[in-house]
């Protein structure tokens, strides 16, 4: 059950091409965002559709297949683990931010046929 204890799983669309920084010492990392959606009925009857933005932090092997195989606007599967973390910028404002770190990633296509 320790798997269980920090996971995520997201089905959506990358909202952004990934971006890969090599970081030297063969440690690669990509950062992307993907939307989710989900749907439901307000109280007038009318479907309301939600969207909701995820950045997403690729490491290693992970981080150089979601490069190759992702682009922006193709549907996408990501499990992972969230991670919170802060900074702080040039004038020391303090920064926040959620991030889904994946693990694993799997490109949906949709394949024509004749």
């Amino acid at each position: 059950m320790t798997t269980l204890r920090n996971s995520v799983s997201l089905i959506g669309r990358m909202g952004t091409e990934p971006e890969m920084k090599d970081l030297g010492n063969d440690r690669s990392m990509t950062r992307f965002s993907v939307a989710t959606n989900e749907y439901y009925k307000d109280k007038n009857g009318e479907t309301v559709k939600e969207t909701q933005w995820h950045n997403v932090v690729a490491w290693g092997n992970t981080a150089k297949l979601a490069e190759k195989i992702l682009s922006k606007g193709k549907e996408v599967a990501i499990h992972g683990k969230l991670i919170n973390r802060s900074w702080e910028d040039q004038d020391g404002k303090k920064h926040y931010i959620t991030e889904v770190v994946a693990n694993e990633i799997i490109a949906f296509s949709k394949e024509v046929q004749a």
